[in-house]
């Protein structure tokens, strides 16, 4: 997602590491933000009534619906120069973080994007895990975000965001840092063209992806979420996901 820093990017920013500075915003059945309860918000995280469109300051907001596809309970997205995210608030204590299902189905990818380039920082699919934890660890520049977003929010920015996305040319496997904070970090779990058209579906260990990605273990586990985004590059996705499950004791 293209950015310049002030205080609508830094929002974007913060945004993307989970934290509500944005507004509620319409576009997943009636009302404005809470997402209408259907058979995949059933399925996805403990409570079906607890999933909301957050709209980002200054972006058009991508397009989500309820939809089945292939026989599945799916969310249809479309992202047309805009970025938007579906997200969950829950809390799940690191003694009993698991695994995480989800599933995807992306019939193309985004020309010239690549979630390593800040200018280029796109993605068909992304799958948000966000982490609690000591932020008196955080960097000076991070440390300045938080409490900018808290200002404005009343909301603090997570501890760390574990990404889960599908990468133009990546290796699947890479974890990268986000060249905006380093308390994002993206793992790629699906990489080029050869598997789009089809459902494909995953389970990672949630302790084992976090460690890898941050060389500690994690905290407690605070919200998720599903996200599009073509506004960097000012292109046109569509992708479906199955339900997002977790597995708890």
């Amino acid at each position: 997602m293209k950015l310049r820093w002030g205080l609508a990017a830094a929002a974007v920013a913060v945004c993307l590491a989970g934290c509500a500075v944005v507004r509620d915003g319409a576009g997943v059945g009636a009302g404005a933000g809470a997402v209408a309860a259907n058979p995949w918000s059933a399925q996805s995280g403990p409570d079906a009534q607890s999933w909301h469109h957050m709209t980002f300051p200054g972006k058009a907001a991508t397009r989500f619906s309820y939809s089945r596809k292939d026989g599945r309970d799916a969310i249809a997205v479309l992202a047309s120069s805009s970025a938007s995210m579906l997200r969950q608030k829950l809390r799940v204590e690191p003694s009993e973080l698991r695994h995480v299902r989800f599933s995807w189905k992306v019939p193309q990818l985004i020309a010239g994007a690549d979630v390593g380039l800040r200018d280029a920082d796109d993605s068909p699919v992304r799958v948000m895990l966000f982490f609690e934890g000591d932020r008196a660890r955080f960097s000076a520049r991070d440390s300045m975000l938080s409490e900018l977003l808290r200002a404005v929010s009343g909301e603090e920015m997570p501890y760390a965001t574990l990404m889960y996305v599908w990468c133009n040319q990546r290796e699947p496997g890479s974890v990268i840092t986000s060249p905006r904070t380093g308390r994002v970090r993206t793992l790629v779990v699906e990489s080029g063209a050869r598997k789009l058209g089809q459902w494909l579906d995953y389970e990672r260990d949630i302790r084992a992806d976090y460690l890898r990605a941050y060389g500690e273990a994690p905290g407690a586990l605070v919200g998720i979420a599903i996200m599009s985004d073509s506004d960097n590059t000012q292109s046109t996705t569509q992708a479906w996901y199955g339900p997002v499950r977790l597995q708890t004791p």
